[in-house]
Formats: C-alpha cells, sequence, structure tokens
C-alpha cells in the first residue's frame, strides 16, 4: 500500500472515530438527567434517618383527632395538592410466589389493608397497599413487607397504629379479611395502583399531623389522604431497593395491652372528678356517694370521729325544740327540765 493509501485510510479512521465518540456523547447528553436523578436517589443514611424523622413524632395517633372533624378536614382541604409530576414505582415483583416468605408476606400486608382500611373502598385499600410496598422499595424504610408493617409495633408510638394500640386483639371480619387477603396477594403479585404513585404516607381526614405542612399531597382516596416525600426523595429513581429475602412476623407482646385495658378500666372505676377530704389514696372497694365527703379514716391525722353530745348543742337549737312544745326542753344548765 502506497503512502498516500495509508494516509487516506488513517484519515477515514479518525473521522470514524470522532463520529463514534459524537455519537456517544450525544447519547450520554441524553440520559444525563435520569442519571442525575438516580445519583441523587443514593440517599446516604443521614439523609434516610432525617426523612423518618421528619414524619415520625411522638404524639399518639389519637391524640392528633381534631374534636371539630369538619374543622380538620377544612384544613387538609386547604393543603395544596402538589404541583409535582405523578411519578410510580411500577411492578413490585421481589418476592416468588413459589417462596416460603409470600405467605408470611401477604399474612402482614393483609393486616395492614385490613385494620387501616377495612371499611375504605377498594381503591382505597389498594392505595394503603402500595404505600406499604413503596417503603419496603424506599431505603429510608425496613426491606421487607413485615418489617415495614411493624416498624415500632413494641414502642408506644409506631408507623401503623394499629400494631402497637391493641388493635390486633380485635379478630378480623371472616369476609373482610378475605377481601384483604385477595388485594394483598394482587399487589405482591404485582398490581400497582398508580392514583398514588410514589406516597409513602397517608392518614385519614380527620386528623391533621404536622408533618402533611412538609410532604407532597398526591390525592385523597375514601377518608385517606396520601402524601410523597418531596424533591429527589419522593422520586421513581428513589424507590431502588430490592426485597430483603426474608420474612419475620413478630411475636407481639399482647399482655401488654390486656395490662392497659385492665388499668383504664380501673381507673373508670374510681370518680377521680371527686376527691374525698383525705389523703388516703381513694380504692375501687370504697362506696361513697359522688357528694360524700365520708369513707375511710385518715389515720395519718390526729383527730378521731367523734359524735357531738345533743346538750352541748347551740341555744338556736334549744330554743327550737321549746318552740315546737318538746315533752321536755333542755335547761340553760344542760340538765333536762320536764314541762308540766
Amino acid at each position: 500500500m502506497s503512502a498516500a493509501a495509508v494516509t487516506r485510510v488513517r484519515r477515514f479512521g479518525a473521522l470514524m472515530m470522532l463520529a463514534l465518540a459524537s455519537l456517544l456523547v450525544g447519547t450520554s447528553s441524553l440520559l444525563a438527567p435520569q442519571e442525575a436523578a438516580r445519583a441523587m436517589a443514593r440517599l446516604d443514611p443521614e439523609m434516610q434517618a432525617g426523612l423518618v424523622a421528619m414524619t415520625t413524632g411522638s404524639q399518639d395517633i389519637a391524640e392528633l383527632a381534631v374534636e371539630d372533624v369538619d374543622s380538620a378536614r377544612s384544613r387538609n382541604l386547604a393543603i395544596p395538592l402538589s404541583g409535582l409530576r405523578l411519578e410510580k414505582t411500577g411492578r413490585f415483583s421481589g418476592i416468588p410466589l413459589s417462596s416460603a416468605y409470600f405467605g408470611t408476606a401477604r399474612e402482614c400486608l393483609a393486616q395492614a389493608i385490613y385494620y387501616e382500611a377495612a371499611l375504605e373502598p377498594e381503591s382505597g385499600q389498594r392505595a394503603v397497599a402500595q404505600v406499604v410496598l413503596n417503603r419496603v422499595r424506599h431505603p429510608a424504610y425496613p426491606n421487607t413487607v413485615c418489617g415495614v408493617v411493624y416498624q415500632g409495633y413494641d414502642q408506644r408510638v409506631c408507623q401503623f397504629s394499629f400494631t402497637c394500640d391493641g388493635a390486633l386483639l380485635r379478630r378480623p371480619q371472616a369476609n373482610l379479611w378475605k377481601r384483604a387477603q385477595a388485594l394483598a396477594k394482587d399487589a405482591l403479585a404485582g398490581y400497582v395502583m398508580p392514583d398514588v404513585g410514589t406516597a409513602t404516607h397517608y392518614h385519614a381526614d380527620y386528623v391533621v399531623p404536622k408533618w402533611a405542612y412538609t410532604l407532597g399531597k398526591i390525592t385523597q382516596i375514601g377518608r385517606h389522604i396520601f402524601y410523597r416525600f418531596p424533591g429527589s426523595p419522593g422520586m421513581s429513581a428513589s424507590f431502588y431497593r430490592g426485597w430483603g429475602g426474608r420474612e419475620v412476623l413478630p411475636q407481639v407482646d399482647y399482655t401488654r395491652f390486656l395490662l392497659a385495658e385492665a388499668e383504664g378500666a380501673e381507673e373508670m372505676a374510681i370518680d377521680t372528678g371527686y376527691t374525698p377530704g383525705l389523703t388516703v389514696v381513694p380504692d375501687v372497694k370504697d362506696r361513697h356517694a359522688a357528694a360524700d365527703v365520708g369513707g375511710r379514716i385518715d389515720t395519718t391525722k390526729t383527730w378521731r370521729l367523734s359524735i357531738p353530745d345533743p346538750v352541748e348543742l347551740s341555744a338556736g337549737y334549744r330554743s327550737t325544740l321549746a318552740g315546737q312544745g318538746e315533752a321536755g326542753a333542755v335547761a340553760t344548765d344542760g340538765s333536762t327540765e320536764m314541762k308540766q
């Protein structure tokens, strides 16, 4: 090959390399936003903890209830819908149907559906299941179904209140429980509830938690209002984590709830609105009327119970007896004088 031919081949090769480089640059520029979103979505542990702390208060859900339900609904309606695009997390397919853990995952998810939304429309129940599975795939939460549902179950305040407020003591209604199990199976098999997108939170419309003002409001289905994290933590790219590999249904200490109920019943049996004039602690076995100042004698005092002698009563009482023509009247010297 001549020198001229070699030069032409080299020039052609250089042009091809330049064209290929340009093509790669163009393609990467098209993918840059998505990759950037994924990079932003890789949340560091500190941010993960911050996200959970932002939406986990020390108050029980019952303490958040507003006495005027209409007022609570009005306040919730005043919170504007998020202007962010509704994103989807895609189908959940982490747990094979043949897995030994599928049944356990379905049990936990069905419990969430039943105890959180048994009387909600089907769409509302599917939305609750979607929130649970969204959390499974988000790095701010446990990466198992039971882990998400029972997060904080042994504390006074937990993520799903039915796991820590004694609701599990109520036996499920057969037909509603059967439906919850069916919906749980659908969700685990890949059914997607698109209306709630990347929602990780919800609350009933008769309460107004503080975090409702910090998250992105997506929609309301039935009595529940659904929210997503703001910014990149709420984008679909943030839901990247896989299933943890095994499911464990926690052993709930039901004695804790039974003791709480017993203590509550004992407190109701004592009229705490009335305080006797004693320093002894009221007892459920005490018997007295609401306005009775009697009861057990406070032995820590120096006084003792005594009944006044009638002859030592006031002059007004003696004059009253005399005026009524009693057979005997009390003399001024304390002796009894018979009337003739």
